[in-house]
């Protein structure tokens, strides 16, 4: 649930309050680089509940700033040497595709009259499923297989994120999966998949590195994004699981609420050339989550 620093999201504060209160609670990276915190208990209780509040500066990236290296703006393309051996790992298909469905649709993103923009590649997938595919809230656990999104045009968030990803695979792209949360202020905003934990895609670009797409909102790059957990696969990036002991009959279910509020903003002169601007806000994020 602890957002994952880098030079675009600073955490400001970060606070986790669990009750009952924990016997034991240590923290840890992950093989990915997550914060995880591991709590122990030593009590009975009729419920168990978990707040994580944090502030967090954010500065989001602008499809505008987003620069390719040169050899890699058209596709295809191949990765630089000494990045294959850590990108193989994402590159590698986790869904069987025996029929080459999720193959075929990737290559349809594909122009046919001349080189293909790589980045307008990566958008054109990424619109085409906030366009033509339906959101639905599901709480069971788990994904869709990415055929089955593709065949029914339907999903959560985290079955479009898996999509697109076996589609970036498909082409030979690296690309990650993303659990964070949605900063959606209004209606007018058009986005869908806050009050919950959010998931969307991350793609390596050779000149700007891993970069966000949002399937579910079409969203490139990452304002509106706030990244906690990033994974190969959805089931690296749970955002709570554990173990506990009682009758079959006490598990009445988890409710699961997120806030993401803007505090303050501003105006931040990038770092790039073209003299664009980054606009950093400041939020107050709240996950609460109740069993």
């Amino acid at each position: 649930m602890r957002p994952r620093e880098s030079f675009d999201q600073r955490l400001v504060k970060a606070d986790l309050d669990i009750s009952p209160r924990p016997s034991e609670l240590r923290w840890l990276h992950d093989v990915l680089g997550n914060s995880v915190a591991i709590a122990l208990f030593d009590t009975r209780a009729k419920s168990l509940k978990v707040v994580s509040e944090m502030t967090l500066d954010h500065a989001p990236l602008e499809r505008e700033q987003i620069d390719i290296q040169d050899y890699a703006r058209h596709f295809p393309f191949t990765y630089a040497s000494e990045d294959m051996p850590d990108l193989l790992r994402s590159i590698e298909r986790q869904y069987l595709d025996v029929g080459r469905v999720i193959d075929r649709w990737a290559n349809d993103f594909l122009r046919k009259d001349g080189p293909t923009d790589t980045l307008a590649l990566l958008t054109d997938m990424a619109t085409t499923i906030k366009q033509h595919f339906t959101y639905v809230p599901r709480h069971e656990k788990g994904t869709q297989s990415p055929i089955e999104t593709l065949t029914l045009r339907q999903g959560t968030c985290r079955d479009f994120a898996v999509l697109m990803i076996e589609a970036v695979r498909a082409l030979g792209l690296a690309a990650r999966f993303v659990s964070g949360y949605l900063y959606s202020p209004g209606r007018s905003e058009g986005r869908v998949g806050g009050g919950n934990t959010h998931a969307w895609v991350r793609v390596f670009l050779p000149g700007s590195g891993w970069i966000e797409f949002d399937p579910t909102n079409g969203i490139v790059g990452s304002r509106g994004l706030v990244r906690v957990a990033v994974a190969r696969d959805p089931y690296q990036a749970v955002p709570l699981s554990g173990s506990w002991s009682g009758f079959p009959a006490s598990y009445l279910g988890m409710d699961v609420t997120v806030d993401v509020v803007e505090t303050e903003t501003g105006s931040d002169p990038a770092n790039r050339s073209g003299g664009a601007t980054n606009t950093r806000s400041t939020g107050n994020m709240r996950n609460s989550e109740t069993c």
